[in-house]
């Protein structure tokens, strides 16, 4: 388990492995109209409780994908993961927090913790909606630069939606 203190943090966040046990509080976390809204590419039917399990029951089973549970003082307050993205062709870094934790920098802690002792591979690609500027804060933080532009259709807004694309670059020597 990775443990993270970062400057006037007042809590204690940890990553763990995902568990079965954590799917409910994800789905009850995605279903947030807002947060659908700032995300933008979401599932089809956020509300669909089975095609949401089953979905994540394929990405545990993926070993291709890296997986963490977000914990702050023992609660569930997201997930943070990694996953091959064919279109970037390079790993791809995902994450959801749920609106109880937002604001407080468990975005910006859990995302800091995981590309600092789980993932050492670089570079890191992240994407966010262009409007999503809590999601870019968070990316810029971590040392993500944004490095292109893209667009697609986002479930969420059931419309196209402009995005910037980012990356973790390998550090120099």
């Amino acid at each position: 388990m990775e443990r993270a203190r970062l400057g006037a943090m007042n809590y204690d966040l940890q990553l763990r492995e995902v568990v079965e046990d954590d799917l409910p509080i994800f789905f009850e976390y995605q279903l947030d109209e807002e947060a659908n809204h700032m995300a933008a590419f979401t599932a089809k039917d956020p509300t669909d409780r089975e095609a949401f399990m089953a979905h994540w029951r394929r990405i545990l089973r993926d070993e291709s994908t890296i997986n963490r549970t977000i914990l702050v003082d023992g609660q569930v307050a997201g997930s943070v993961a990694l996953y091959r993205d064919e279109e970037l062709d390079g790993p791809e870094v995902t994450y959801w927090i749920g609106r109880p934790y937002w604001g407080r920098g468990v975005a910006t802690g859990a995302l800091a913790t995981f590309i600092s002792h789980v993932v050492k591979t670089r570079p890191l690609y992240g994407r966010a909606a262009k409007d999503n500027i809590g999601s870019l804060r968070v990316l810029a933080k971590c040392g993500f630069q944004r490095i292109g532009e893209g667009k697609g259709f986002a479930n969420a807004r059931g419309a196209e939606t402009e995005e910037y694309v980012l990356k973790l670059p390998s550090p120099t020597l």
